[in-house]
C-alpha cells in the first residue's frame, strides 16, 4: 500500500470510527465547504513555495494536500482506485499539443 493509499484508509477509518479531538473528524463534520477551502488553501501554498523555489516548503505544503485530497475523496465517496483510472485513461490519449502519453507504468 503506498502513502496516499495509507492517508485515505486513515481518513476513512475516522469516517467509520470517529475519534475525539480528530483533525480528520473536524473537517469530515464540517463537510465538503470545509474540506474544499482547505485544498484551495494548500493549493495556493503549493503554488507560492513552487515560485519561491523553496522545495523543502514544496514538499510539505504537497503532503497537507495530498492530505486534503485524501479527507476530500473519503467525504465525497471517491476511492483513489478511481482517480487512478482516470489517469490511467489520460496516459493513452494522444494528440491536443501534447507530448505522447505513455501508460503510468512507463513514466
Amino acid at each position: 500500500m503506498d502513502a496516499f493509499e495509507k492517508l485515505y484508509q486513515s481518513a476513512l477509518e475516522r469516517k467509520e470510527t470517529p475519534k475525539e479531538n480528530s483533525y480528520t473528524n473536524y473537517l469530515l463534520d464540517k463537510g465538503v465547504e470545509k474540506i474544499t477551502k482547505k485544498v484551495g488553501e494548500e493549493s495556493t501554498e503549493v503554488v507560492i513555495a513552487s515560485i519561491k523555489g523553496d522545495n523543502g516548503e514544496l514538499v510539505e505544503e504537497l503532503a497537507d494536500l495530498f492530505y486534503h485530497l485524501a479527507v476530500l475523496l473519503v467525504n465525497q465517496g471517491v476511492e483513489p482506485g478511481d482517480v487512478v483510472a482516470e489517469l490511467e485513461r489520460r496516459a493513452l490519449k494522444e494528440g491536443n499539443l501534447k507530448a505522447e502519453r505513455k501508460p503510468i507504468e512507463e513514466i
